[in-house]
């Protein structure tokens, strides 16, 4: 699977820069209504726990006057859950992952964005997958915000990979017993990568058990089978950015598979830790923002929409976070270390080999869910 299947970038000025007619627009304005820029009101917002550091809502807050009612999550699953529950309601912006369009289609839970608002220009087009994957006919609901990869992290006073590259299956490895951590589903499927390359699956197995029910079920009931042997090796299954920190910190996890923001923001505060993208390759993913059909204070997501896509206000958020940004320009304010960490995560191919997490189908996420509970109460 290449990520240009996707329309994701592969290579480090496209992901970072995007075109030079998209660079042309960066100085072009949001469109934002003088009343949430001259007022004050509140803003309440859903998002991944650790994407608005302080001092974003602190620039945001002081820039605008709007106050950020901020509820943390950590599982896609959390969102449309809470989504459904409360019919849309109790939020102003929610954040869904790009590939789960089709769960959220037939909903009604979200609205379109008024994109005459939205300086879509400002973000590299490579990403402002919305109108093509989440038009649902009515408009645009969803702009990209953050992207970033699951792969490997690790311990470098306690353990090192046998190449330039680590392995998801490094997770699994009878040599790393009582010493790892990963999430349920996605680790999983890391295992099943892992499982390719060792010649145990036969290659292309992980992708196409997207294709169909019947597929599914033959790789995963493998595959699950596998990891339920395997169980005991891992020693922490986590949910969000805090656990795989404190796992790696506190809890004697010496390599694990993670997102990338949470290793890197303890590589950049000192902590002996690295994180790179695996041999497989490792999972790239873009996380949005979107229009609940209940929102209320929508001049105050626009001054929002706004800030996201400052170059500089986005830039400084990711020396905080350990993510990347789709702005383009945002690499330039996000100092020298964050380029040092890009580098050492995605070292010679590593780019030209992310996995983009496919479109789940909802017999899919089912299916999957079934497998993981198998796994997590054996």
């Amino acid at each position: 699977m290449s990520a240009s299947k996707f329309n994701l970038p592969v290579d480090r000025r496209t992901v970072l820069k995007g075109s030079a007619a998209a660079a042309a627009a960066v100085a072009m304005p949001a469109i934002v209504s003088p009343s949430a820029l001259a007022s004050s009101g509140e803003i309440n917002i859903l998002m991944w726990s650790d994407y608005l550091p302080d001092s974003f809502q602190k620039s945001f807050t002081d820039k605008t006057g709007i106050k950020i009612n901020f509820t943390g999550i950590g599982d896609n699953d959390e969102i449309l859950n809470k989504m459904k529950a409360t019919n849309g309601q109790g939020f102003d912006i929610v954040t869904p992952t790009v590939n789960r369009n089709p769960l959220w289609k037939d909903l009604g839970l979200l609205q379109p964005f008024d994109m005459k608002k939205v300086a879509i220009d400002k973000v590299n087009p490579a990403m402002a997958l919305g109108d093509k994957f989440w038009n649902f006919g009515k408009g645009t609901t969803w702009i990209p915000h953050i992207w970033g990869t699951e792969g490997v992290a690790w311990r470098t006073d306690k353990f090192t990979p046998a190449g330039e590259f680590p392995s998801y299956y490094d997770v699994w490895d009878e040599a790393n017993a009582g010493k790892t951590m990963g999430r349920a589903h996605s680790s999983m499927l890391g295992l099943g990568l892992g499982m390719e390359r060792r010649g145990e699956l036969a290659p292309g197995s992980i992708w196409s058990a997207y294709e169909t029910p019947e597929k599914m079920k033959e790789v995963w009931g493998k595959l699950t089978e596998t990891a339920i042997k395997k169980k005991k090796n891992l020693k922490l299954i986590w949910k969000d950015a805090d656990a795989q920190k404190n796992g790696l910190l506190n809890e004697g996890v010496i390599v694990a598979q993670t997102w990338d923001g949470p290793p890197i923001a303890l590589k950049t505060a000192g902590e002996p830790v690295m994180y790179r993208a695996p041999v497989e390759g490792a999972m790239a993913w873009v996380d949005g923002m979107s229009l609940p059909v209940g929102a209320k204070n929508i001049d105050q997501v626009y001054a929002f929409i706004a800030a996201c896509y400052d170059p500089e206000l986005a830039g400084t958020a990711i020396k905080t976070h350990g993510y990347n940004s789709p702005v383009i320009g945002a690499d330039k304010f996000g100092g020298e270390v964050y380029a040092k960490n890009f580098a050492d995560a995605y070292p010679g191919d590593a780019l030209s080999k992310l996995n983009p997490w496919p479109a789940e189908a909802k017999w899919y996420s089912e299916a999957r869910t079934e497998f993981v509970n198998k796994f997590m109460s054996a």
